[in-house]
């Protein structure tokens, strides 16, 4: 109860105070009282027993000297109308028991058979009292009397109307003691109040201000007029609120000089954490790409070194064509892979939707990662559902998933292993294509990190595995643009791992119209304008396309190739955009004021492919957007896919 009385309020301790005094004070009245009564009772009991004692044996005396029981039985018997007499006895001078009397019913224990001393005694619960019986000044037998001695009877009774009258004093104490401690306790709960709010909400114009005449917590804002108080108390409140004004300014004027310092600080720190990471990562960057680009350029020198002096061995310079073709597409793959980083590092990284079905995307993607899986000797198993799944979104970016998870799984599984992908239509109606293999795994620490870019499973110089680290990231980018996820999984390091791709699957699928598919424009011989200042690739692509029977002009720069295109005329014109004297979008908003090349086909061929390059090729009056390097297998697709040209046969 101390504990408790320290640790609360002003108000508790003064009430528990009044408390405390007033039930002390009723307590040691009550055990007063309660000693006095208990006292007293025992001593009436005592003297009533013995005087009932006294009158049998007066009126006995005469039957114990005539030897008359039955007299003295009838004497005793007289005790009946004293219900607390339970029993009683006559005993002889000899200490026989000459007469006795017990009250019907009662439960007593059996007579003494000797009778005790003279006098009162307290014995199982009973008084008992032993009287002589005396005859011409000479004993001549003993009054034997046992009564109920009620005393925890009236313990209780008595304890309770003290306990009872105990808790009503208490209680009035307690409602007089409460109103009676309000105008000391009702300020200083008040400057309590305030005070702990403060340190909560770190507000110092709270105040303690006067309110009919009495005190209470209450605020304000720093700068209203309270009354002043008179009084100790009041002195106290005024003190009080005076000490928070003079707080408030000092902490106001230190809070603003320390947010001021925090965010100098914040900004140097931030900005030399900034600096620190993007030196770090331009360092790793730049040494990744260096290592990966260098790699592919070996292979196509040796391969030209080959051709060069061993240019009479078609065998030789077969197999390093080939070798060059698959180096080629290494380097293609990671310019591409950079120039989709910038989009998604942009926010322009977008995809065209369409109806697509799950078996030609796979098909796409095989196609591409095949080479690659079977060079490293690795076995491929495919598990597609039977029937056609229709999805919405883009056939390329897709395949381009699925052959950036296939490729990380042949990469990162040594030679001979196993890759499954596998795909099945969940109940909630959603597609799920699992890559998995069986190849060194991922390390739990690695599985949140494994999308993000540059981040590579197996840093190590020791690595065989290429790549700048980024085809995860941007797998995980494209599935997102496709209102879908993919997760990694692994149970350790040497265990595998699963890559698991979900997207939606239409529901209904529209009926899409039937269009003709392109050919190679084997049948049709145009007349095509090549633009575009590297002058060997640009002869190399108009010396394959003449002997494939199209009439070419190629020009270097922008003037050279306004002035020929009026009397040239091309079908087509491909256009470089970084050309010297006129560039490739004023070259082609001039080619489109030409009347004679209204009918011509303009596609711009650069090295820059985001989004805002597509569209100002499109409002120079481009109509296709070609990104290097270009190969002739697209430059034939735009051939085979043109219905409108004039063919030269035709002129």
């Amino acid at each position: 109860m101390l504990s408790r009385l320290h640790s609360g309020s002003v108000r508790a301790k003064l009430v528990a105070m009044a408390l405390a005094t007033t039930f002390a004070a009723l307590l040691t009245t009550s055990i007063s009282m309660l000693v006095y009564d208990l006292t007293t009772f025992q001593q009436n009991w005592i003297d009533d027993l013995t005087t009932q004692a006294e009158i049998v044996a007066t009126v006995s005396a005469p039957a114990v000297g005539f030897n008359d029981p039955a007299a003295a039985r009838q004497n005793l018997a007289l005790l009946r109308v004293r219900p607390q007499i339970q029993q009683g006895a006559i005993y002889a001078a000899n200490g026989a028991i000459f007469a006795a009397y017990a009250e019907a019913g009662a439960d007593v224990p059996p007579l003494p058979a000797r009778p005790g001393p003279p006098g009162p005694a307290v014995e199982g619960g009973r008084m008992v009292v032993y009287h002589p019986i005396m005859e011409n000044g000479e004993r001549v037998g003993t009054v034997y009397l046992s009564a109920r001695y009620r005393l925890m009877e009236r313990l209780v009774s008595y304890a309770t109307i003290l306990g009872v009258v105990t808790m009503a004093s208490l209680l009035l104490a307690a409602v007089v003691a409460t109103r009676l401690q309000q105008s000391i306790t009702r300020p200083l709960r008040a400057v309590t109040e305030v005070a702990r709010a403060v340190m909560q909400r770190r507000d110092f114009s709270l105040r303690v201000e006067h309110h009919h005449d009495e005190l209470h917590g209450a605020s304000y804002p720093e700068g209203g007029k309270g009354a002043r108080h008179s009084g100790e108390i009041g002195t106290l409140v005024d003190a009080f609120n005076d000490m928070l004004a003079e707080i408030g300014r000092r902490a106001n004027a230190l809070q603003e000089a320390n947010l001021t310092l925090e965010r100098e600080m914040a900004v140097r720190q931030g900005a030399e954490r900034a600096l620190l990471l993007a030196d770090r990562r331009k360092d790793e960057f730049l040494a990744t790409l260096a290592h990966e680009l260098r790699n592919p350029l070996a292979p196509l020198r040796t391969g030209l070194d080959i051709m060069r002096l061993n240019g009479g061995d078609p065998a030789a310079s077969l197999r390093a064509r080939g070798v060059m073709e698959r180096q080629l597409k290494q380097m293609v793959r990671l310019v591409d892979d950079l120039l989709d980083v910038s989009r998604i590092n942009t926010g322009k990284l977008t995809i065209r939707r369409e109806n697509l079905e799950l078996h030609a995307v796979v098909a796409n993607a095989l196609e591409i990662a095949r080479p690659f899986i079977d060079a490293q000797g690795h076995d491929l198993a495919v598990h597609l559902p039977p029937g056609p799944v229709h999805l919405l979104g883009d056939t390329t970016r897709l395949a381009q998933v699925l052959s950036n998870l296939l490729n990380n799984a042949a990469r990162y599984t040594p030679h001979g292993g196993h890759i499954v992908l596998s795909a099945d239509v969940g109940a909630e109606g959603r597609l799920h294509i699992c890559v998995a293999d069986d190849g060194i795994g991922i390390a739990p620490g690695m599985l949140a990190d494994i999308f993000e870019m540059f981040v590579q499973a197996d840093a190590s110089l020791e690595r065989s595995s290429q790549g700048l680290g980024v085809g995860l990231s941007l797998a995980r980018r494209l599935v997102e643009l496709h209102d879908g996820t993919l997760e990694a999984a692994s149970e350790g390091q040497g265990k595998g791992s699963t890559f698991t791709v979900t997207l939606p699957v239409l529901a209904e699928v529209p009926q899409a119209a039937e269009r003709p598919a392109p050919g190679l424009a084997g049948d049709r011989h145009y007349r095509i304008l090549l633009v575009d200042d590297n002058e060997d690739f640009v002869n190399a692509i108009g010396g394959l396309l003449r002997t494939l029977g199209h009439t070419v002009h190629v020009c270097h720069d922008g003037p050279q190739a306004l002035a020929a295109a009026e009397g040239f005329a091309p079908d087509f014109a491909f256009l470089d955009i970084g050309l010297p004297g006129l560039n490739g979008y004023d070259l082609a908003r001039a080619l489109r004021a030409v009347p004679a090349l209204g009918r011509t086909m303009m596609i711009a061929v650069t090295g820059w492919g985001q989004q805002k390059d597509r569209d100002l090729a499109f409002e120079a009056g481009f109509e296709e957007h070609l990104v290097k390097p270009v190969s002739v297998e697209q430059i034939l697709a735009i051939l085979a896919g043109h219905r409108e040209g004039v063919a030269i046969a035709d002129r």
